[in-house]
């Protein structure tokens, strides 16, 4: 039997930096995703990987939830991805610069909200409504799947360069019109 890793981590994390040949399942799409993989993988040994293996361990529960721990032989890398490297195994690192867009919008919601609070404290109470408007926006992009500052910062400079910046997109904001286009 062959061995194969499993990389539980989030899509931005994977890309960025994962074991060669593992396969991206995150554990956020586990219950959708991870049966047609391990359909493929029931006879080789599959080794569930994580940043430091906490995760692995929660991918490894839901797998035998989804009723797959009698049918793939599972094992739990501890430590994960840390670990791998503290060992000396190789990774595939991502060589570019380029933020996601989802943390782009976590790092601009985070640092209007700041901004207009520190404002609303020190210069003006009116600057507070930034942040009443950021709060908004995040509830109507968790609610609906359209996030509107995805879509603004999806048209930035920095992110027209980059190849993934549509697939990321649709990841953060499926109800976009961009996403649409492509059906």
């Amino acid at each position: 039997m062959t061995e194969v890793i499993l990389d539980v981590r989030e899509r931005d994390e994977f890309e960025a930096e994962h074991v060669p040949g593992s396969i991206s399942v995150p554990l956020s799409h586990l219950d959708s995703v991870a049966p047609g993989v391990l359909d493929q993988l029931k006879e080789r040994n599959v080794t569930l990987m994580c940043r430091s293996g906490a995760r692995a361990k929660l991918a490894y529960e839901g797998i035998q939830r989804l009723g797959f721990g009698d049918k793939v032989a599972l094992t739990v890398f501890d430590g994960g991805i840390l670990e791998w490297k503290k060992q000396g195994k190789p990774t595939t690192v991502r060589k570019r610069g380029h933020l996601p867009i989802m943390r782009q919008v976590q790092l601009a919601a985070g640092l209007m909200i700041l901004a207009s609070v520190a404002a609303g404290f020190w210069l003006a109470p009116a600057f507070f409504g930034v942040t009443v408007f950021v709060g908004a926006g995040l509830t109507v992009a968790g609610s609906t799947g359209f996030c509107g500052m995805a879509n603004l910062l999806a048209l930035m400079p920095w992110n027209k360069a980059v190849d993934s910046t549509k697939e990321e997109l649709c990841a953060v904001s499926p109800s976009s019109q961009t996403c649409k286009e492509e059906e």
